[in-house]
């Protein structure tokens, strides 16, 4: 199992199927000795906790808590129009290289990210994930400013990065309200946040913007 797919997992909404999963896990984990100790905590916690309080736990740490949530673009983009161009070029990214999306989350969720580079090769993970860990590193900071065990998913993730992390310094723009009220929703239901650029082919993947707008 790659490093990448032991990392989306453990971000995973905790399910009778992950605590079951807990020593396959831990045997993946001998191929990859420095990240033992800051994965154990969440293994233990898999092992140890009753399973409602688990997932009580993972609510309040992603869902409830903005800083803490599992969408890259959110915490680059907020909801500004720039977080659905971000989307499109990110899918396209995934489809490039045939990794199809079998789940209703949206493509900047952090373990479908995770997923993805499981099935790259070493450098193209490498380079994916340097573009990314500035705002990796930022999720992973303010776990850890909370004592959430999950940090230490982000801790590794650092420590993978081919680029030391720089901190994010603009604050997302959080107006989806706003945009929905004045663009409302396509024929089919889409958000207009997530809908491809015009003029944009099939084979014209757009570099994906993990860096927010200048000012």
């Amino acid at each position: 199992m790659k490093i990448y797919k032991i990392l989306s997992t453990l971000l995973c909404y905790p399910e009778l199927e992950l605590v079951a999963a807990v020593p396959e896990l831990r045997a993946a984990l001998v191929q990859y000795p420095l990240f033992v100790a800051p994965l154990l905590p969440i293994l233990d916690d898999l092992e140890c906790s009753d399973l409602i309080d688990l997932q009580e736990k993972y609510v309040q740490t992603f869902d409830r808590s903005p800083a803490h949530s599992l969408h890259l673009f959110e915490h680059i983009h907020g909801e500004d129009r720039a977080r659905g161009q971000a989307m499109v070029d990110l899918l396209e990214e995934y489809r490039s290289h045939g990794f199809d999306l079998c789940t209703d989350e949206l493509p900047d969720y952090v373990p479908l990210f995770l997923e993805f580079l499981s099935t790259l090769d070493a450098s193209a993970s490498r380079a994916l994930l340097g573009d990314a860990i500035d705002v990796l590193a930022h999720v992973g900071n303010k776990l850890s400013s909370s004592g959430s065990v999950f940090e230490g998913v982000f801790a590794v993730l650092q420590d993978l990065s081919p680029v030391a992390p720089k901190p994010l310094t603009q604050p997302p723009i959080r107006d989806m309200d706003e945009a929905l009220e004045t663009f409302g929703t396509g024929m089919d239901g889409v958000e207009p946040l997530l809908k491809p650029a015009m003029g944009m082919g099939s084979a014209g993947v757009m570099p994906i913007n993990f860096y927010a707008k200048r000012p």
